[in-house]
């Protein structure tokens, strides 16, 4: 099997025992050329078979063009006309997981559909190796939109009451290391350790596998756990797990405001800042609520 991801994303599938070859889109520099080489590079692999789990025009050209006997998809995609098999998508309380499955459902029928999973090499093992001497938590406080992360403040307030003799890490890309740093340092716990930037994807799920516990937002961490099974507590502020997006490791627990907002969810990915100003969705959670949980 290959798989096509958009480019940032491919070191995921490094060591990955069931794929061939990982083809990239770099959808943010080259956006319509690379698309349409792309095109061209899935029908001369001449596929048996192209699964395409999006509802967007772009990667249902790129399935209508494969020229595969066997095209699934969903019927929102405007290309889906083109497509052998369809599938229908909604929001309605199941998973994305289960969703994307149902693609594959008029192929195969129906079968339990499994917890995603991603393989961390030996090499990533090797490379958390040192950071997993004695008990450790791991945190990723940051996310893409601001209406998804619950403030560096409620972040502080977590740590400090966190055991003391707990190593805790935090999480993140490159671009997070400043505010990871920020929430360090203001920290009044003994042992903080800043990790952003420094681990791939693959790593910090090795990380995080062997953690007490994982606290993260409703954001990229929080599918990290559940591909290694790891103890995990989400966060959801602006956003609901109902969307289909919530934690799926045995060890689970969501987080959210116990207040009636008429506002929330106020959209399906978040914002750049709160719609309403007042941002209840967020700093309405009890740091209480979450170490219950710890």
């Amino acid at each position: 099997m290959d798989v096509l991801v958009r480019k940032g994303n491919q070191s995921l599938f490094d060591g990955h025992p069931f794929v061939r070859s990982v083809l990239t889109w770099n959808k943010k520099e080259k956006k319509y050329g690379d698309l349409l080489k792309l095109m061209n590079q899935v029908r001369n692999n001449q596929y048996d078979l192209v699964v395409n789990l999006h509802r967007f025009a772009s990667s249902g050209a790129l399935a209508a063009y494969s020229d595969a006997p066997v095209k699934v998809g969903f019927r929102k995609n405007p290309m889906s006309i083109l497509f052998t098999h369809t599938a229908v998508h909604s929001f309605e309380g199941i998973h994305e997981v289960e969703r994307n499955a149902r693609v594959l459902k008029p192929l195969i029928g129906e079968y339990e559909t499994p917890r995603p999973r991603l393989y961390p090499t030996k090499e990533d093992e090797a490379k958390v190796e040192a950071f997993q001497n004695g008990t450790y938590r791991c945190i990723a406080p940051t996310s893409v939109w601001h209406t998804k992360e619950w403030p560096a403040e409620k972040w502080i307030e977590l740590i400090d009451a966190l055991p003391q003799d707990e190593t805790i890490y935090l999480l993140g890309a490159p671009m997070d290391m400043q505010q990871c740093e920020s929430i360090r340092k203001r920290s009044k716990h003994p042992k903080v350790i800043t990790l952003a930037g420094e681990l791939s994807l693959l790593q910090s799920a090795a990380l995080m596998k062997g953690a007490r516990m994982n606290y993260v937002n409703d954001s990229a961490p929080m599918h990290l756990a559940s591909s290694v099974n790891a103890p995990v507590t989400a966060i959801y502020c602006s956003t609901v797990p109902q969307f289909g997006f919530g934690p799926l490791s045995e060890e689970s627990k969501v987080i959210e405001t116990t207040e009636e907002l008429d506002c929330r969810p106020c959209g399906l990915h978040g914002h750049a800042e709160c719609p309403m100003g007042h941002f209840k969705c967020a700093l309405g959670i009890d740091v209480k609520r979450v170490l219950d949980n710890a």
